[in-house]
């Protein structure tokens, strides 16, 4: 099976390293417009040859892992280059535009929206791991747009990197990712700028901080190149999001300055309630 990977970094990386080992027969082609990318993808054995878009016509599948505007731009390209029998897929965080631009696409039947739930918050080949997708849920959009034998390569490739699998259509996708991933990330972004700018001795953040610390702005070393296209393609619900975290801060800020401490007691204890929820879908 001849395989490639456009972007290889955490996430095409990861994504390849499994698939050498539940297809051993595997050859993975790799495409990066960073070349030291390529060059180390290539010595840490994630891909077998560097390669091109010439080379498409001999792919039998294509994962797009690059930032969501670069796709829109290379994936009609991606798709001139495959044959009829290639699946083409893309791991992008935003799906609507992105369905919406290949819609009229010639080979659209080439074409499967996904978006693995998983990641860390590091970038580069280095960054892939094996295992990353166990057990998370992959979103699909727009699956019988998919030519019917691709969509089951595409599925068995999933299968057996051990994703959930969950079709949703591309703006409940773009809705519901808004909360649950995008907001939390610019939260993290935002308590670590805070932070930074208030505490101008940074020896006084890392004698102080603590775990839950850590953990909160672990999103914030995430890549700015992958993350600002995110927030520029799910504009409307970032914002919409935005508006609601808003309201929640504002009001307990206003709790603690009428020294409403029942309030925020209750507060907290209905958001309790996140235990069990996550307790359930994990």
């Amino acid at each position: 099976m001849n395989v490639f990977v456009i972007g290889i970094g955490l996430i095409g990386g990861s994504m390849v390293k499994d698939i050498k080992i539940a297809y051993p027969d595997t050859t993975v082609y790799g495409i990066d417009a960073n070349e030291a990318h390529l060059e180390e993808a290539f010595s840490l054995g994630l891909i077998d040859k560097k390669s091109s878009y010439a080379e498409l016509s001999v792919a039998d599948v294509v994962i797009v892992s690059i930032p969501v505007d670069a796709t829109l731009k290379e994936l009609p390209k991606i798709l001139d280059g495959v044959q009829e029998t290639a699946i083409v897929f893309d791991v992008g965080s935003t799906k609507l535009q992105v369905c919406e631009h290949i819609a009229s696409h010639p080979k659209r039947r080439n074409f499967l929206a996904s978006h693995p739930i998983s990641g860390t918050e590091f970038s580069g080949p280095t960054a892939a791991i094996e295992g990353l997708y166990k057990g998370k849920t992959n979103i699909i959009c727009e699956v019988e747009k998919t030519a019917f034998r691709l969509q089951e390569k595409a599925l068995e490739i999933f299968q057996k990197l051990g994703m959930r699998i969950r079709y949703m259509n591309p703006e409940a996708h773009d809705k519901h990712i808004a909360y649950v991933s995008h907001l939390s990330h610019i939260s993290s972004f935002m308590l670590g700028k805070t932070v930074i700018e208030k505490e101008k001795n940074e020896r006084d953040i890392f004698d102080m901080a603590g775990s839950g610390f850590e953990s909160t702005v672990r999103l914030a070393k995430s890549s700015p190149a992958m993350w600002t296209p995110i927030f520029e393609f799910n504009k409307e619900n970032v914002v919409e999001t935005l508006e609601e975290y808003i309201q929640n801060l504002e009001h307990f800020k206003q709790m603690l300055e009428t020294d409403d401490y029942a309030g925020i007691y209750n507060a907290m204890e209905e958001t309790n309630r996140i235990k069990e929820i996550l307790k359930g879908i994990s």
